[in-house]
């Protein structure tokens, strides 16, 4: 097998060989305003929702610099401010303000690519430009493919697109792609981002050949399908570096960053994170000078990759180029310390997570990480200290995991270690005790259901483990602190979405699926700040509107904890506050277009 080492090695370099130079993000509003470093700014609103349980809701908050000073009435702010000089700002006087959002697990390169290909996906998606509408079935979704076909006159442009699900769109080849063009390459980007699809075109441009395929180990084979154009998670992982020249072309990646940093920002994220972010110091350079600047209405932590890195390097070395990558981020960028992702099963959108009992028609799971390797990582990274953030989405994923963590702790007993479930779509009930149990914490995906549940009740699943994915009253009864996340482009990244699909369950087609697994309104709200920042070892710092904290706010119309809860994800918002400053949110027509985006046969 070429190993994941070499995969990243052949991204850093298809990014570095031209010498692309890469401008500074433009101010995303040249009104946006600084709190002085010396004076007082009181801010007044109709509630502030702050998670502070001496004083959980005011109408007052009083700014200095980037941090907050007081919480209050007036009156009360006024008397500890005492001769301090101040101002009022009544701009938001009549709005809710709520602690700063915190996307807590979210991918600019992959959102910012998939994004800004061309959508045909088993749901609408609302992109500032335009509506995607949902293809339903495998007419719509082969019309729509050739539709999009037809667009390109120049026939060495490669079609790229992002959203096909085989268990809504029938199943593909690259057969069937071929009679859509024997010309020009196609590539289907599996909903699920963990799969590709090729035409013949495409795999002979690419260098896809069966003597390429001969090459791979017989783990990775079985995880691709070369006759039908196939690969999937380790089979997709050992083609990619064939197409980062397109994928990652300088100029493109810069405009679908910039398309990523105005989406954030328009959903009123004060703070994001990427677990697991690409291992190439060249594309780490592309994210940081779009996401970098002093103007970014967010500042974005980036996790280690322990996959790649394990993969790599040897055992006396993982932890030393671990920490090398502290240095890799500046200014609204950097890595967290002391932080590592690894992976366990497969993607839950194409049904490759690993289950306890059998899929109803027979397909198996796949893993992500062989199980010795995974077994050495998490020893690796526990032993140093580390917070393991895990993929994992099936239950018996889930056991794998948790007896790791179980074995660690005998060996090596650590106290909050603060251990991170990320997905969590397949679980079961006897699972929630021994999570609890264990100390691990849960940042699950809740859309899940809300995509998933209405089709996988009669395919691959069965009703109860479909309409019980996502878990989340289970963990919310058991006192276990869960944040919430899109991992986008698995879902809108979103975060008044993603507490409305937690707190209703409600499918795409409208059913109410898992009603005992539907969490409070404060929990969720929760979930996408104060405990996505516990989650991040960051709740000193942000996630509650408290005196000594970042002045991170999101300002909306409606208070979401006392709103009738189907209307959480359409309550209006109005601005954010990143630690001090005021980033007015703008209307979707000041959007990037994707117009604006290099033709991808440019692009190659």
């Amino acid at each position: 097998m070429r190993s994941i080492g070499w995969f990243w090695c052949c991204v850093f370099a298809a990014l570095t060989q031209p010498k692309w130079a890469f401008s500074q993000s433009q101010v995303l509003d040249e009104g946006a305003r600084h709190s002085s470093e010396s004076s007082i700014v009181i801010y007044k609103a109709r509630d502030i929702v702050t998670l502070d349980p001496d004083k959980p809701n005011v109408n007052v908050v009083a700014v200095k610099g980037e941090k907050i000073f007081a919480t209050g009435s007036l009156d009360q702010v006024k008397k500890i401010i005492g001769k301090q000089s101040f101002a009022i700002d009544d701009t938001f006087a009549g709005k809710i303000f709520v602690p700063g959002f915190i996307a807590q697990h979210d991918h600019p390169f992959l959102a910012g690519i998939a994004l800004t290909s061309a959508i045909i996906s088993i749901e609408d998606w609302v992109l500032p430009e335009k509506t995607y509408k949902a293809a339903i079935g495998q007419a719509d979704y082969i019309s729509r493919l050739r539709e999009e076909e037809s667009k390109l006159s120049d026939p060495s442009e490669i079609l790229l697109s992002w959203g096909y699900h085989h268990y809504m769109h029938g199943e593909l080849s690259s057969s069937k792609l071929d009679a859509i063009s024997s010309v020009r390459p196609i590539i289907v980007w599996h909903r699920s981002a963990h799969e590709m699809y090729f035409n013949s075109v495409a795999q002979k441009k690419y260098g896809i050949s069966r003597q390429w395929h001969n090459t791979l180990n017989e783990a990775v084979k079985k995880q691709t399908d070369f006759d039908r154009g196939h690969y999937w998670e380790q089979g997709f992982l050992a083609i990619v570096p064939l197409l980062m020249p397109v994928l990652a072309e300088p100029r493109r990646l810069h405009a679908a960053l910039e398309f990523f940093e105005h989406y954030f920002h328009a959903a009123g994220i004060t703070l994001g994170s990427e677990p697991g972010g690409l291992l190439s110091r060249a594309l780490q350079d592309a994210q940081n000078s779009v996401l970098s600047d002093a103007d970014t209405p967010f500042r974005f932590y980036f996790i280690a990759d322990g996959k790649s890195l394990v993969a790599l390097y040897d055992r006396d070395r993982i932890i030393s180029k671990t920490e090398n990558l502290l240095g890799w981020g500046h200014g609204m960028t950097a890595f967290l310390p002391k932080q590592v992702k690894l992976f366990a099963d497969g993607a839950v959108f194409s049904q490759a997570m690993q289950l306890r009992e059998d899929y109803s028609d027979g397909h198996a799971g796949e893993w992500m990480m062989d199980l010795d390797v995974f077994a050495r990582a998490f020893q690796i990274y526990w032993d140093s200290g580390y917070q393991i953030h895990v993929h994992v989405n099936g239950d018996k994923g889930l056991d794998m995991v948790l007896n790791q963590l179980e074995h660690n702790l005998k060996r090596n007993p650590r106290v909050d270690h603060r251990t991170v479930l990320i997905h969590f779509a397949v679980s079961q009930s006897d699972q929630i005790n021994r999570i609890k149990k264990l100390g691990a914490i849960v940042s699950a995906n809740p859309y899940y259901p809300v995509a998933l549940a209405d089709n996988y009740r009669s395919n691959g699943l069965e009703p109860f483990r479909a309409d019980n994915m996502v878990r989340l009253g289970d963990i919310e009864r058991a006192g276990i602190s869960y944040s919430l996340h899109s991992d986008m482009p698995m879902a809108p990244a979103q975060p008044l979405f993603l507490m409305w699909a937690a707190v209703n369950r409600i499918t795409n087609d409208g059913n109410l699926r898992g009603p005992d697994q539907r969490v409070s309104r404060l929990g969720a709200l929760k979930a996408v700040t104060l405990d996505a920042a516990y989650s991040l070892r960051l709740e000193k710092k942000v996630g509650s509107i408290e005196p000594g904290k970042l002045a991170n706010f999101t300002v909306l119309a409606e208070n979401p904890i006392t709103i009738d809860p189907m209307a959480i994800k359409d309550i209006e918002i109005f601005a954010t506050i990143r630690e001090g400053r005021v980033f007015p949110i703008k209307n979707s027509s000041d959007a990037p277009s994707k117009d604006l985006l290099v033709p991808l046969s440019a692009a190659h």
